[in-house]
């Protein structure tokens, strides 16, 4: 399931090209079942299965005895620290990761008390096992490695990487449908187009996900224009409501 994904595009060209190593472990292969099993109906009751921690960590056990140094080790779970591009960062740093999946309702805990450096969640909802969560990590992680993309700017000037959602994106024709591209990016001064992305970048923050501005770092021009903003907008909300007084009487 995550070859199939991981070994295609970005990822399986980076792959094949030496710059990450990816590697896939069925835990089934582990298992001493006849029918090769990993899964067994949870003590104390309830509905669903619970996978078995030997199969588990025979695996593991197996993956760790190829690295000199242990890598660190993530279970995949709703219950985890939910993903940000900010640990994607920390993770990209890392010399080595091992991300475990787990399966039907869940793992025996025995296991993560064991092998478990830490959780991780792409969010807060449940998915019917960790392999597309696994994916996504490692989605995320590998494309910040070196020599994955050809320039550093396209994560760098992305949404969440320095705290603020990115700028709109405009490509060829330069008029579309009626709507023209915004004069500034045609004129080639950089500096202009600069500022132009930085503002844009400020207002679909503010206005999608105010929420980061908190920790975002700002300069004092960001302060300047996100109180522009603030004021524009309660002038609008002021209009408004007598527009709506109007109407009223």
């Amino acid at each position: 399931m995550c070859e199939a994904v991981l070994d295609e595009s970005i990822t399986g060209r980076a792959k094949r090209a030496g710059h990450i190593d990816i590697r896939y472990h069925h835990i089934r292969y582990y298992s001493e079942d006849k029918h090769r099993r990993t899964d067994d109906s949870p003590y104390g009751g309830g509905s669903g299965m619970v996978m078995q921690a030997e199969p588990l960590a025979a695996c593991l056990d197996a993956v760790l005895a190829t690295f000199d140094t242990r890598p660190r080790v993530i279970y995949l779970s709703p219950q985890g620290q939910v993903l940000t591009q900010k640990k994607v960062v920390a993770l990209s740093k890392l010399s080595g990761i091992i991300l475990v999946c787990g399966h039907y309702e869940g793992v025996d805990q025995r296991f993560l008390d064991t092998y478990i450096d830490e959780e991780l969640s792409i969010g807060d909802y449940v998915l019917t096992g960790g392999e597309i969560a696994a994916m996504v990590v490692t989605d995320a992680v590998a494309r910040l490695c070196d020599g994955v993309l050809r320039d550093t700017s396209s994560y760098t000037e992305e949404s969440h990487y320095n705290g603020l959602l990115e700028h709109p994106h405009y490509t060829r024709p330069a008029i579309w449908r009626g709507m023209a591209v915004p004069e500034v990016l045609l004129n080639g001064h950089h500096a202009h187009i600069e500022a132009w992305r930085r503002q844009k970048s400020l207002e679909n923050t503010y206005y999608k996900r105010p929420d980061l501005l908190e920790n975002a770092p700002l300069t004092e021009a960001d302060h300047q224009y996100l109180a522009e903003l603030r004021s524009k907008d309660g002038k609008e909300s002021q209009a408004l409501g007598y527009a709506e007084q109007d109407l009223s009487t």
